[in-house]
């Protein structure tokens, strides 16, 4: 028995150095197993056509639920973005000097997905979203994703989440594209790279109200923007300093603020995160964009649309005066859609405007809503089938 055990001892004891190569292959092969592991991880498993969320989707406020996927890419050196590609939405890293955490150097866009009762996901005018943070990034002075890039981006994204897109009539699946300046910089200066981040969210209505008339209050004390700033691009830097104001506001019992004019105090700007509409008779006029305005797409989509209904639309510097004296007054955006507004206070006089089904803001959203989501033809080509 000692003989035995002798043997089968001396032909278990091998060289050194084919301990070493043995625990070599094996290292590697476990690397290989794991980089196989965590790249299988990282890829995005579509769930079924059919298959939703665990969401309550009556219920739906504007606040982040944070959709499966979120899309990445990165801007080389020599200003080209590389590749981008799709990866679970989690936290990124970010150097404690980047450019967007000391300088504000960053950008954003807001565009919705919608389903058709048939299931059929539509997005509404993404390449207008494109073209303007191609504007914005040149204002900021950074390099921007190509229009096909941005589209491209934005479509991964949506078909990627897209069992978080609520069932028709119950809300939209908003989309967040977001530029910034993610390399290290010190002294004031563009950022040495940028990262393009694209991720999602499912809403309902953007404010408490729901479809509700909004009360608005014309702020005299803050301006949103100033004459050659940075107030007509969706720029970060913008929205931060509207915060104090929206608060004060909103403590009083009101749903948003509108701003004047830098200069003067006089004239209609936006509120803090969208267009502004005054209708009299048959003209609807909107503040002009002159470098202190955002042009908003669903401003421009419900001008379009009011024309072809027959009115008259104006863009020009709007006196707070004329506001006072309105039928009716209503705001636009991606995030609020066409809200309808039914008091606006302004130096602690108030004004009730027309607000119901009959009123000129409901037949424009009724339209746009119906392009949006399917349930009109689109003969403008506003709409992009996603799957």
């Amino acid at each position: 028995m000692n003989k035995t055990f002798s043997s089968l001892r001396k032909s278990l004891v091998l060289p050194l150095h084919v301990h070493i190569r043995t625990l070599q292959s094996f290292s590697k092969y476990n690397a290989q197993a794991a980089s196989a592991l965590q790249e299988e991880r990282k890829k995005p498993t579509y769930q079924d056509d059919n298959e939703y969320a665990d969401m309550d989707w009556d219920n739906l406020g504007f606040g982040l639920t944070p959709a499966d996927y979120m899309y990445v890419m990165k801007c080389s050196k020599d200003g080209e973005f590389t590749k981008g590609e799709l990866s679970r939405f989690g936290n990124i890293q970010l150097s404690p000097s980047a450019g967007v955490l000391n300088y504000g150097q960053a950008i954003y866009e807001g565009t919705k997905v919608y389903r058709k009762e048939n299931g059929k996901l539509l997005l509404f005018r993404p390449d207008h979203n494109a073209v303007r943070m191609e504007l914005g990034a040149e204002r900021m002075l950074m390099p921007s994703p190509s229009v096909d890039q941005f589209v491209d981006a934005v479509k991964q994204t949506a078909f990627a989440n897209k069992r978080w897109v609520p069932p028709s009539g119950k809300g939209s699946l908003y989309i967040r594209p977001l530029l910034m300046g993610s390399g290290p910089v010190l002294g004031l200066a563009p950022a040495p790279e940028y990262t393009f981040i694209v991720y999602a969210s499912p809403v309902g209505n953007y404010f408490k109200e729901g479809t509700a008339a909004l009360n608005l209050y014309v702020e005299e004390e803050y301006v949103r923007a100033a004459p050659g700033g940075a107030g007509g691009v969706k720029s970060i830097t913008n929205y931060a300093p509207v915060l104090k104001a929206l608060s004060r506001a909103k403590s009083r019992g009101f749903s948003d603020i509108l701003y004047l004019d830098a200069v003067k105090k006089k004239y209609l700007e936006e509120a803090s995160s969208c267009n502004v509409f005054v209708v009299k008779g048959r003209t609807i006029s909107t503040p002009a964009t002159n470098g202190t305005i955002l042009e908003g797409i669903t401003r421009k989509s419900v001008m379009e649309i009011a024309s072809d209904q027959g009115y008259k639309v104006v863009e020009k510097a709007v006196h707070v005066d004329e506001v006072m004296d309105a039928d009716e007054v209503f705001c636009t955006g991606t995030a609020v859609g066409v809200a309808p507004v039914g008091t606006i206070t302004y130096q602690d006089k108030r004004i009730r405007y027309e607000t119901g089904d009959e009123s000129v803001c409901q037949k424009l959203r009724s339209v746009l809503v119906g392009i949006q989501t399917g349930t009109i033809e689109d003969t403008k080509g506003w709409v992009t089938c996603i799957n």
